[in-house]
């Protein structure tokens, strides 16, 4: 799929996946801190600071926002990328205990979170987790994150 908005996106998917990845998404919209926009990115659908407030972009790369939240549907279900979970453990840690609070199973990666279909989802966590980082807050995790890394590899 080559989506180059987010409603071309949607519209693309079987009815099930559109309905539940549209929950999503306004779960995430309703909680989002101001700063971060939303947008096709990496093939999903993204939430990211936009270049004019990060320049430097994802990976050094200026011409990549810095990616937050990712949302898509994939042969084996939907799945949540929750970028912000790289350098910031504590917000890691704090979801799965809220996870676990929601009785709801949570199938997860380190940064991602699977499923199968909405009801399997803690919406509320998620939003609850999106609103908990600020654009400021994202860029100092990320960088922190980057210097890290660099220091590892010299």
């Amino acid at each position: 799929m080559t989506a180059s908005t987010v409603a071309q996106y949607l519209a693309a998917l079987p009815a099930d996946r559109r309905a539940a990845l549209s929950a999503v998404r306004k779960a995430i919209n309703e909680n989002l801190p101001d700063g971060y926009e939303e947008g096709i990115q990496f093939g999903m659908i993204g939430w990211y600071v936009p270049l004019s407030v990060y320049p430097a972009g994802y990976g050094e790369n200026p011409k990549v926002p810095l990616p937050f939240v990712a949302l898509a549907s994939q042969k084996s279900g939907m799945v949540l990328h929750f970028l912000c979970f790289y350098g910031h453990p504590t917000l890691s840690t704090w979801f799965t205990s809220e996870y676990k609070k929601s009785g709801k199973k949570l199938d997860m990666g380190k940064g991602c979170v699977r499923f199968k279909k909405l009801e399997d989802l803690a919406l509320n966590v998620v939003g609850e987790t999106v609103a908990r980082v600020s654009v400021e807050e994202h860029i100092a995790n990320y960088r922190a994150a980057r210097a890290k890394l660099k220091k590892k590899s010299a």
